[in-house]
């Protein structure tokens, strides 16, 4: 096991539950000195409502001590808008016999943190000798219940070795900054009022009012305190924006010192007039720590009951996919239609808690076949935001709704037109926000894979239409119609971010073709099925006769060009672009655009993530056996796999399991499983990636196991890798549980 923070970034956290023992936990058993954000990271605790990054509960230099709650925006100053820091409930100053806690001084006898997965909590254990010579065991653990999102608690139980006074102090401080343009640090949310609430003279709460400086959400959070043990003193300190609650103990080796805090989140989101009122209220009325635990626990339980994914004969397989899922739903609203998962989930500053289409093509899929109520509320975030999509469609001169590339509260494109570059000092045009165009084709998709699951009809005749012929109308009008009688998408972005400026991207016209398509049917459809939600959209939208010819024209004839080989050129004249082997290049340790830079790159065939692999996959019923072969055959070795895209790896897994090569596949699963543990890519820090989370569970699922759902029902088709025993896992089609259980050479479902 590494000894430094460096190290254990390379190596992960690693796994301590016994052999033969369902593994289930993330854990580390030797003391980093120093920050690691990584592991912040990898242990937030959270609840689809908010999220705490796993910083240490005592103060220590340069920790990203961050809680973020799901649309709690607000612009930085003079720059971009992202997700507000929030007063922090997790923190405590702890003295043992006059001796301040720090895991900086004195010695680290023995160490364990751990994240249960099961059930989500973080707990902690120090055995630690001061620099006076006293040992004490110090416990800690915290999570925030699933059974009730606004509510979170903390326990810490102080065990000296000898008799020893011994104080607690849990302080709330509202100056929260958050990580500004990545190098300063600014303050979004301003104090309004201290709180304080419990019997006269002796307080039990404490709690703070918070302002956001630009968009004024009123936040609120109450901390209800219970001590066990020999309580000697109890004081309520008040400090201008920090207060805090401190108890002295008389503690010892039978009478440990223990403190445990309920707190309570209340944002003006919740529709709460007074959001200081709702949270003292809910501090007050939550049951004690121990019946939260069994209640959040219980949660967990069903929701593991529904999308745990079972594999046998590979540990690092199953924890990976096991961390994944859960930093999903602790990511995931489950109660609010009006927020989506960030890039980053809640998990750290890493995009400023924007929502891409990561969401959509990575994320969404597990939570429409394992939890469709959560998957609804992601997809209706779209549909309140049309408004957003309408006004980017008319910013660039075209019709219907465009969505943006990067999305916030409202729905605006909210992505920067600058940023750094790698060296921290020279600015680089970002053109995503601008002609990274897919997105909109992204989410008709989802939505329409969302039915194709679930069976709402209600929801896809209504929102769902809603947002598919809007989307349409975009698409219509993107396009030009050429000398060559085809239409021709110019000057455009795909997913592969390392070619910028290209013509009839391959992913892009493709999926407008499918696109189109689909709305030309779905109002078809409507006309037949449900003739007044029709005659309402004609109303709405000016759909006509003429409009569906319009639409069913441009799709057929799109500048889409399979090649007679099989091999889809990316783009207009990636074929000439410079080859580079990218074999050749190793080792290194950055990416090639990196190492190349940004011009230079653009002028290879080197890929940042796999286009074309990507659109063979979810336009699969497009592409036999043969094309799904020959495409990965041509691509696999171009596309830079460790350090261009987090988004690659499940996608390349998916396409070498479906074309008949399972051991490749592994290793493009294990490649992106692990994104989030080992860090490859060095990024972690800011975030768990979601899209890599979401499609490990797509390589396992729809890759692996060969998943297929159509209107006629579902079917698997396993390429296991070799050393899988055993593959289980459960989703819902059309509102029943399924079951499917593969072992190799075996299939029962």
């Amino acid at each position: 096991m590494a000894t430094d923070a460096a190290a254990r970034r390379q190596t992960g956290p690693v796994r301590s539950d016994p052999a033969g023992v369902p593994v289930w936990t993330v854990s580390e058993r030797v003391h980093a000195p120093g920050p690691d954000h990584h592991a912040e990271t990898v242990y937030t605790v959270g609840n689809g409502y908010l999220c705490t990054r796993g910083t240490p509960e005592e103060s220590g230099e340069d920790q990203w001590r961050t809680t973020f709650a799901h649309g709690v925006f607000d612009p930085v100053p003079l720059f971009v808008t992202e997700l507000a820091n929030l007063p922090d409930w997790t923190s405590l100053a702890i003295t043992i016999a006059g001796e301040v806690f720090d895991t900086s001084r004195g010695e680290i006898v023995s160490f364990l943190r751990e994240l249960d997965l099961r059930d989500g909590t973080l707990t902690r254990e120090v055995v630690w000798r001061s620099p006076r010579g006293l040992t004490s065991i110090l416990r800690f653990e915290r999570f925030a219940s699933l059974a009730d999102e606004h509510l979170v608690a903390l326990r810490v139980e102080v065990t000296p070795e000898r008799a020893a006074p011994v104080r607690i102090s849990s302080p709330l401080h509202s100056y929260a900054p958050s990580r500004g343009d990545g190098t300063t640090w600014v303050q979004h949310a301003s104090p309004v009022a201290t709180l304080v609430d419990g019997p006269a003279g002796r307080p039990d709460t404490i709690g703070l009012h918070v302002r956001t400086m630009a968009q004024h959400y009123e936040v609120a959070v109450a901390l209800r305190h219970h001590a066990r043990g020999d309580v000697t003193g109890q004081a309520h300190w008040e400090l201008p924006g920090a207060p805090a609650l401190v108890h002295d103990f008389a503690a010892g080796p039978a009478a440990p010192a223990t403190l445990a805090k309920v707190g309570a989140y209340q944002t003006s989101r919740d529709g709460e007039a007074d959001v200081a009122a709702a949270a003292l209220r809910r501090a007050r009325e939550a049951p004690t720590y121990e019946d939260v635990l069994a209640a959040s626990r219980a949660a967990w339980a069903r929701r593991w009951a529904a999308c745990d994914v079972e594999i046998e004969g590979d540990d690092d397989a199953q924890l990976a996919v096991r961390f994944g899922l859960y930093h999903l739903i602790i990511a995931a609203p489950a109660h609010d239609d009006r927020v989506n998962i960030g890039a980053k989930t809640l998990s750290g500053f890493g995009y400023r808690g924007h929502v891409f289409w990561d969401t959509e093509i990575f994320m969404l899929p597990f939570f429409t076949y394992t939890m469709p109520d959560i998957a609804r509320n992601l997809l209706d975030y779209r549909w309140h935001n049309l408004a957003g999509a309408r006004t980017k469609a008319a910013g660039n001169g075209c019709a219907g709704a465009q969505y943006p590339w990067e999305s916030a509260d409202t729905g605006e494109e909210v992505c920067p037109a600058w940023l750094l570059g790698p060296d921290g000092v020279e600015l680089v045009r970002i053109w995503t926000g601008d002609i990274e165009l897919h997105i909109s084709a992204d989410i008709a998709y989802a939505a329409h894979q969302y039915w194709q699951v679930t069976g709402d009809d209600d929801w896809y005749y209504g929102h769902g239409a809603d947002i598919i012929l809007e989307t349409a109308q975009f698409w219509a009008s993107r396009p030009t119609l050429e000398a060559d009688g085809r239409y021709h998408m110019r000057d455009v972005v795909g997913p592969d971010e390392y070619h910028e400026h290209v013509d009839d991207n391959a992913y892009t016209n493709a999926f407008a073709r499918w696109h189109l398509t689909l709305a030309v049917a779905l109002f078809e459809e409507l006309r037949a099925s449900r003739p007044e939600r029709a005659s309402a959209l004609r109303r709405a939208l000016g759909i006509t006769d003429e409009t569906l010819a319009q639409w069913s024209d441009i799709a057929g004839r799109m500048a889409v060009d399979h090649g007679e080989d099989g091999l889809i050129e990316q783009f207009e004249g990636y074929f000439d672009r410079t080859d580079v082997d990218l074999a050749a290049m190793e080792p290194r340790t950055r990416s090639v655009q990196a190492i190349l830079g940004i011009e230079a790159t653009n002028r290879t065939q080197v890929l940042k993530q796999p286009d074309v692999l990507m659109l063979l996959f979810l336009l699969r019923s497009e592409f036999d056996r043969e094309a799904l072969r020959r495409n990965y055959d041509y691509y696999t070795p171009r596309t830079d796999h460790r350090y261009g895209s987090s988004l690659g790896p499940a996608m390349s897994a998916i396409i070498a399991a479906r074309a008949g090569l399972p051991e490749d596949a592994y290793q493009h699963f294990m490649l992106g499983a692990q994104a989030g543990l080992k860090d490859p890519r060095g990024n972690a820090a800011d975030g768990i990636h979601g899209a890599s989370c979401g499609g490990t569970w797509q390589a396992v699922v729809l890759g692996f196991a060969g998943l297929s759902v159509s209107e006629e029902g579902w079917t698997v088709d396993p390429r296991l890798p070799a050393h899988w025993r055993r593959v289980a896992f459960r989703f819902t089609h059309r509102g029943e549980l399924q079951h499917v259980e593969i072992r190799n050479e075996e299939l029962t479902a």
